[in-house]
C-alpha cells in the first residue's frame, strides 16, 4: 500500500484527493494546505495540517499548489525520505531540491473545482530520476488512470505550451463567441453542437485537414464583413492574428 500526503487545497489537490482516497493499493494519510477554512473538503482525511512541523512520513509527497510555490514548498521535503512529486505542467523537474528523491506527476487535463473529473481517462505524465522512482510513480498512476506516460521536462514544457492552445485559448474565444450571441439576443447553446463536432473531427483526423471557414477559403469580402461587425479593438486584432495565421498554414491552397 502507497501512503500519501497531499499538499495543497486547490482544484488538482480535490481531483486527487477524489480519485485516491477510495482506490485498493492507495491509502493518502495527511493533506496539508494553509488555509484552514479550505482544508473544509478533505475533512475525511485521517491527518490535516496548516504547518509543515506535523508532515508526516510518507512514500509519496504530491506537492498540488501553483507553479511560483513549488520551490518554496520543496524545502520542506529535504529530511524526508519519500519520493517526491509536483504535478505542474511547465515547471522541471530540477524545481525540486537535489536533495530530495524526486519527480512529476502531472495530470493533462483542465480542472476545475465545479466539474468531478474522472481521472481513468486522463493522460498521467510522469518523471523520475530513478529507475525505482519510475516503478512507483507508474505504479500510482496506473490505479487512476488508463494512460500513463513518461515524458521528460522538456517534452512536457510543450505539451503545456500545446494544452494551453487548445484548452485556454480556445475557451477565451469561446468567451468571445459567447458575448456576440449576447449582443444579438441568440443563445449561445446555438453553437453547442458545433462546438462538439470540431472537437470531434480534432480528435478523428489530421487537425490540419479539418481546417474550414473563410480564412482557409480566402474569403476576403466576407472576412472585411467580419471586422466590420466587431465594435472591440481586442476581438478585432484576434480575428486578424488568427486569419492570417490559417492563410499562411494554408497558402498552398489559396
Amino acid at each position: 500500500m502507497l501512503s500519501i500526503v497531499l499538499i495543497g487545497t486547490g482544484n488538482v489537490a480535490q481531483q486527487f484527493y477524489a480519485a485516491m482516497s477510495n482506490t485498493k493499493g492507495l491509502k493518502i494519510i495527511q493533506v496539508i494546505g494553509r488555509n484552514k477554512k479550505k482544508l473544509s473538503p478533505f475533512k475525511n482525511c485521517p491527518k490535516t495540517a496548516t504547518d509543515y512541523k506535523y508532515l508526516l512520513n510518507a512514500d509519496i509527497y504530491i506537492i498540488a499548489v501553483n507553479d511560483d510555490s513549488i520551490a518554496t514548498v520543496s524545502q520542506y521535503f529535504k529530511n524526508k525520505p519519500g519520493l517526491v512529486v509536483h504535478t505542474s505542467g511547465s515547471m522541471p523537474l530540477s524545481i525540486l531540491p537535489e536533495s530530495v528523491r524526486r519527480g512529476v506527476f502531472y495530470p493533462l487535463q483542465t480542472i476545475s473545482k465545479e466539474r468531478k473529473i474522472d481521472l481513468t481517462e486522463v493522460p498521467i505524465c510522469i518523471e523520475a530520476e530513478k529507475i525505482e522512482d519510475y516503478d512507483i510513480l507508474r505504479e500510482l498512476a496506473n490505479t487512476i488512470s488508463a494512460q500513463v506516460q513518461i515524458i521528460t521536462s522538456e517534452q512536457r514544457k510543450l505539451v503545456h505550451l500545446a494544452a494551453v492552445f487548445v484548452n485556454n485559448f480556445t475557451n477565451h474565444l469561446y468567451h468571445i463567441g459567447n458575448e456576440l450571441c449576447n449582443e444579438t439576443g441568440v443563445p449561445f447553446t446555438i453553437l453547442n453542437q458545433l462546438i462538439l463536432e470540431t472537437a470531434k473531427k480534432a480528435t478523428q483526423m489530421p487537425v490540419v485537414n479539418a481546417q474550414t471557414g473563410p480564412a482557409v477559403r480566402n474569403d476576403k469580402l466576407t472576412m472585411k464583413k467580419h471586422l466590420e461587425l466587431l465594435n472591440n479593438e481586442g476581438y478585432r486584432e484576434i480575428y486578424s492574428v488568427l486569419s492570417n495565421s490559417i492563410q499562411k498554414t494554408h497558402e498552398k491552397k489559396l
